[in-house]
């Protein structure tokens, strides 16, 4: 008989309320139509800008609702990183380190809204992720890129997305968007000593809390395989 495995499903912050915002935009749009048909002349200005406003209500709620339910799985033998363009998923003997975002500028430290995962290998990332998702991710983490190269941590032509041919430890050569992501990876590595990045926007609760979460999650991985051993 197999053994079920414990599981964390995250949902992310930020997708709560989605049904809220769509039924409340709704909601506006009515009220709107049924005052400009008594009072368009009068509050022609006003009634125009509430029906802006509640277009930009309903299409943030449906933004929200093609999010993923669940935007991170944890479990003993994994982590998966669920994306409205696919996902990636690495075993935990897979990654090196993991922590908080922290760089110095100036006189003062910043912490960046990301948690960085380092990884022994970067053949587990290229096997795992698609490239409509690495290309994703490439435009999404530009902040990051362009904080590097203004804390002078990587120089612009480093920034620059690359789309050369890159060639894996395992011989295996990747092409296109894959290729740009491996570049991508390595160079946001050599700035910020992390190959990838949880945005906060995913997560449940602060940066700080969840970065003890997922320590806490891979010394429990590493005491999990040694019990299923025994």
């Amino acid at each position: 008989m197999s053994q079920v495995l414990p599981i964390i499903q995250v949902k992310a912050h930020t997708n709560k309320h989605a049904r809220f915002l769509v039924a409340l935009g709704i909601l506006l749009l009515l009220l709107n139509s049924i005052i400009s048909s008594y009072w368009w002349n009068e509050l022609r200005l006003v009634l125009m800008f509430v029906y802006l406003a509640s277009m930009v209500v309903v299409i943030t709620g449906i933004a929200k609702l093609s999010e993923p339910r669940f935007s991170l799985t944890i479990t003993p033998n994994n982590i998966i990183y669920h994306h409205r363009y696919g996902q990636w998923q690495l075993p935990w003997s897979q990654i090196k380190r993991l922590g908080l975002v922290r760089e110095t500028y100036g006189l003062s430290q910043v912490e960046l809204p990301y948690i960085g995962i380092k990884l022994t290998d970067l053949n587990a990332i290229a096997k795992q992720i698609s490239p409509r998702l690495a290309n994703r991710l490439i435009h999404e983490q530009k902040p990051l890129i362009a904080f590097a190269i203004k804390c002078q941590l990587m120089s612009i032509e480093q920034g620059v997305m690359s789309f050369e041919p890159c060639k894996l430890a395992n011989g295996q050569i990747l092409k296109g968007p894959l290729a740009a992501f491996i570049h991508h990876s390595k160079a946001l590595d050599s700035a910020l000593g992390f190959h990838l990045f949880i945005p906060h926007s995913s997560m449940d609760r602060e940066l700080d809390e969840f970065q003890q979460l997922l320590t806490q999650c891979r010394r429990y991985a590493k005491n999990y395989d040694e019990y299923s051993q025994v």
